[in-house]
């Protein structure tokens, strides 16, 4: 029996977006229900506050341009802290001070690519921020996070401080938008099928499965 083709898997998704962060998760262990399927697993930028300023804002601005207080998000965040809770993620929302411009971070995502880290790179992006409230605009946080996971923090300083792929990023992150993209996280399996929310495990390893015996009829 000849080897099955992998399916591929574009995750559109932002490091600040809890659901997101949540979605990478149940992601693993739909991959792990779904072991027997090779996959290809892409990570795609998405603007999920287009409108922050490079250098990010304070975080009670932040909610309250976009909520209408900070007092008005404590609902929301509650539910979102419990689901995070039950996959085993730790949303410290109160340690959060700054909303961050997330280009620089999709930029350190893309150069991880580079080493084959990329998921690593995601994921100390998203304990930063969601766990230990680092503030993800401040150059030296994505300095050291990029020398957490094997890049080397001389060459990335100097990437950060040019505009190396930053049109890249935007273009990716305007194609997706172009596509209908309007929420993430969104998977996009084999091109062609695309799955928007933090899913269960058990329904994104079940599409996977689904698309992967498609592909070998």
């Amino acid at each position: 029996m000849p080897d099955r083709r992998p399916v591929r898997i574009d995750v559109v998704s932002d490091v600040v977006c809890p659901w997101c962060f949540i979605g990478k998760r149940r992601l693993e262990k739909a991959l792990a229900l779904a072991s027997d399927v090779p996959v290809e697993v892409h990570w795609r930028p998405y603007f999920l506050n287009d409108w922050i300023p490079p250098e990010g804002i304070a975080r009670e601005q932040y909610l309250t341009t976009k909520f209408g207080s900070p007092e008005r998000y404590n609902g929301i965040a509650q539910r979102v802290r419990a689901a995070a809770a039950a996959e085993g993620l730790d949303y410290a929302m109160d340690r959060i001070s700054r909303q961050p411009n997330t280009r620089d971070a999709h930029r350190l995502i893309r150069w991880a690519d580079g080493i084959g880290k990329a998921a690593a790179m995601k994921q100390r992006l998203m304990d930063l921020y969601f766990t230990e409230g680092a503030d993800l605009s401040n150059e030296a946080v994505l300095v050291q996070a990029a020398a957490d996971i094997g890049l080397d923090p001389e060459d990335i300083r100097a990437a950060l401080d040019s505009d190396k792929d930053v049109a890249e990023i935007d273009a990716e992150v305007e194609a997706a938008k172009e596509a209908g993209i309007q929420g993430v996280p969104c998977f996009i399996l084999d091109g062609k099928y695309a799955i928007s929310g933090a899913q269960e495990p058990e329904a994104l390893a079940e599409a996977i499965q689904q698309i992967s015996a498609q592909a070998a009829e």
